[in-house]
């Protein structure tokens, strides 16, 4: 067990040049989820949301796998808890799962996963809650809820049809198969394939290349995309405006124009 208790025990983090560093760190079972860990991550995101000096966020994994989905344990638990308590103890848990998918999702930054080996079940909803997914040449994915009787829980009902189309992510939802690195790149399950000791490097340059911009354009321009597919045309035009307006107050906004005014006079 970490002795130290400023650094949880599940979840580790570490910033460099503006980007946060978030591994899932139960290497032993490859990064299973459970309470604790689902816990810390939220923890974590929340904290990225509201550090200043945090421009990006990456999410990757410990050891040989990104994420191998819901701990068996609480597999077990639910298997051995009264049936009057099952569909509320859920219910509970569903809760918990869905408020993390929620702070990766909805964090104001750009978020890049990058998969560094297998990411199954919840561990590629979660992949998929990113905004950007590199993954290590080698990694496998599956959709695999459907092998233990389960529907996606993680947000993969919602996030994998805006990735790969409606009748793809079916495909991949209800055969359960094993997606290898060539077939995800080729149908936009993920952004880029890199060799594993690349990876992270990869990952903090997109990471920098992304977040060089306005923190409050970046975090308006994501908060208005992600509702592009349940938006009119008129509505995505007053959230621009909207935004737009925010923008012009901004101090990243007088500084550019400034200086853009002031190397036009020369």
């Amino acid at each position: 067990m970490n002795t130290d208790t400023h650094e949880p025990e599940f979840i580790q983090s570490s910033l460099r040049n503006g980007v946060l560093s978030v591994t899932l760190n139960r290497p032993d079972v490859r990064n299973a989820i459970n309470d604790q860990m689902r816990g810390e991550l939220i923890a974590a995101f929340e904290r990225a949301a509201a550090d200043v000096d945090v421009r990006a966020v990456i999410l990757t994994g410990a050891g040989p796998g990104f994420c191998s989905g819901g701990d068996i344990s609480g597999m077990r638990e639910r298997l051995e808890a009264p049936a009057g308590d099952v569909a509320f103890n859920g219910w509970r848990r569903q809760r918990n799962t869905h408020k993390g998918v929620a702070a990766i999702h909805g964090l104001p930054k750009p978020v890049i996963a990058a998969m560094n080996g297998a990411a199954f079940g919840l561990g590629l909803d979660m992949a998929l809650a990113c905004d950007f997914i590199i993954a290590a040449d080698g990694a496998k994915m599956s959709m695999s809820f459907i092998k233990r009787g389960l529907v996606s829980d993680g947000g993969g009902m919602y996030f994998l049809p805006r990735r790969v189309g409606l009748p793809k992510a079916k495909d991949l939802i209800l055969s359960a198969r094993v997606v290898e690195t060539e077939e995800a790149l080729k149908i936009g399950l993920v952004d880029r394939v890199t060799a594993p000791e690349k990876l992270l490097d990869e990952a903090q340059a997109w990471a920098e290349e992304l977040s060089i911009g306005s923190p409050a354009a970046i975090a308006l321009t994501k908060s208005i995309l992600d509702k592009t597919f349940e938006s009119t045309d008129e509505q995505v035009f007053a959230l621009g405006r909207e935004a737009q307006a925010i923008c012009y107050t901004t101090a990243e906004h007088r500084s550019s124009v400034e200086a853009f005014l002031n190397k036009s006079k020369k």
